[in-house]
């Protein structure tokens, strides 16, 4: 709890017991301040009345208003949230080294090895799959949190005694501000590909975004690029001379350079160099793309001071995320694979290890999220229609969008392929496993572990885990 005035020093007016922060009008208890950002949509200014309603004890606003409680004004009130959440929490990120992890696909992979080689005690993860430490593990529905939850979050932590947090950072909450004003100890590119341009319009906008991160590298930090990334150069030039800079890849001039290695279904052999020294080990994650997903987790931890060898030693451990090439086992005869591809690329990159381990047939369940770039979703069909034996297409978020419109543009390209459509995701799922036999491959995409599904507005809670489970209780 804080007082109005140890906020906001300046203000003169009457002073208020401050509990918490809140910028949803409908989530506002008493005692609470209520913050007016603006969305592209949504301006909370227009809330003000609802959170009175509820027993808010000031506002901060950013244009002229009327209220019976104290008001904060300040030019800016999306960049004025995360500093009145670090001043309430008494600045909680200053107490954590912040290991950033951004980029278009493997961004829940990386932030999560990355808590996996340090371990829970001393590292918390705050990402797509929620917030885990060794004491709480519990769901979030934004993969980086607005300011007000986000810096109760960082207490948490603290309070929890992590020294380090694996932080997902989406390049919407670079967009929406509720990143500024901290500092990384590590950032992480994995990779830029097409995606969000529903928020960010351009493609130059969305690259720009997720480069931010490296402008917020500390003095001293460490930036992290893929040498492979058709953005690497762009980036690896905004890296200015007092951080530094590894990078990993196939490169030869990668500072963690990817030698060779060899798959099979239950595991990866890999071969790295770095700093003359060739390196072979194990790991249990599969798929090309969890190679560099490693690498940079691995170059992560060189970056805050451990031996490559002594980290090489846990890669054994690695637990794969939840709902990330994810393997279910309930004793059927086919191959169960639950993952989060929802982009051309994260496609292109998960096929080739189904057809890897392949035995006979590939059935996909997926669709693609309403309110996104409608741009993506004919080559998203194409890619998926080609690499599947059949194909399932369902809803998947549709927001205010008409299920059957996205999934006409996703059979644009290849209408003459094998798939059916089901809109209702759980009918779609029990459909793929009554039909698949011995030895068939069934992909269920595109949700992960979400635990809701949003529709025109709402979140209804829903989960493909509990689904796949609950067919299976069934049986």
């Amino acid at each position: 709890m804080k007082h109005l005035k140890e906020l906001y020093p300046k203000y003169k007016g009457e002073d208020k017991e401050i509990k918490g922060i809140k910028i949803n009008s409908k989530e506002v208890e008493p005692g609470d301040i209520f913050v007016c950002t603006q969305g592209v949509t949504t301006d909370r200014h227009d809330f003000i009345d609802e959170a009175i309603k509820n027993g808010a004890s000031a506002l901060v606003v950013s244009r002229d208003v009327q209220s019976t409680v104290p008001i904060i004004k300040v030019e800016n009130t999306n960049r004025e949230l995360p500093l009145l959440a670090s001043r309430f929490y008494d600045h909680p990120e200053k107490k954590l080294k912040l290991l950033a992890v951004t980029g278009t696909n493997g961004k829940t992979t990386v932030a999560s090895i990355i808590q996996d080689l340090l371990g829970k005690n001393c590292c918390g993860y705050l990402g797509t799959n929620g917030i885990i430490c060794s004491k709480f593990n519990e769901p979030i529905v934004n993969t980086t949190p607005d300011s007000d939850r986000l810096y109760g979050y960082f207490q948490r932590f603290v309070d929890s005694g992590c020294k380090y947090l694996s932080i997902e950072t989406s390049s919407e909450a670079y967009f929406r501000h509720r990143l500024d004003h901290l500092e990384f100890e590590v950032g992480i590119i994995t990779n830029i590909t097409e995606d969000h341009l529903n928020i960010h319009q351009t493609i130059e906008n969305y690259v720009s975004c997720k480069q931010q991160l490296l402008r917020q590298v500390k003095v001293g930090g460490t930036c992290i690029l893929n040498t492979e990334d058709r953005y690497f150069a762009a980036c690896r030039n905004l890296v200015t001379s007092d951080k530094k800079i590894f990078t990993y890849g196939k490169s030869p001039d990668a500072t963690l350079q990817i030698i060779d290695y060899q798959l099979s279904n239950t595991s990866t052999e890999i071969t790295i160099s770095y700093a003359g020294n060739t390196y072979t080990f194990v790991s249990p994650l599969l798929g090309e793309f969890n190679i560099y997903n490693l690498c940079a987790a691995l170059l992560t931890l060189v970056a805050l001071g451990y031996s490559l060898p002594t980290i090489l030693e846990k890669v054994s451990t690695i637990c794969p995320p939840e709902g990330r090439v994810q393997f279910l086992d309930y004793g059927q005869k086919y191959t169960i694979v639950l993952d989060y591809a929802h982009t051309p690329d994260a496609f292109t990159q998960l096929y080739p290890l189904l057809h890897a381990i392949q035995k006979k047939r590939i059935i996909t369940v997926t669709g693609s999220a309403g309110g996104r770039e409608k741009e993506k979703r004919p080559l998203m069909g194409k890619i998926v229609l080609e690499n599947s034996d059949h194909v399932i297409f369902t809803m998947d978020d549709p927001r205010y969008e008409n299920v059957d419109e996205i999934i006409d543009q996703l059979i644009s390209l290849r209408p003459d392929l094998s798939y059916e459509r089901i809109n209702d995701r759980e009918k779609a799922i029990y459909r793929a496993l009554e039909m698949a036999e011995p030895d068939d491959i069934v992909l269920i995409a595109g949700k992960g572990i979400d635990n809701y599904m949003a529709i025109k507005g709402e979140y209804l809670p829903y989960s493909d885990l509990e689904v796949i489970k609950k067919y299976f209780h069934k049986q």
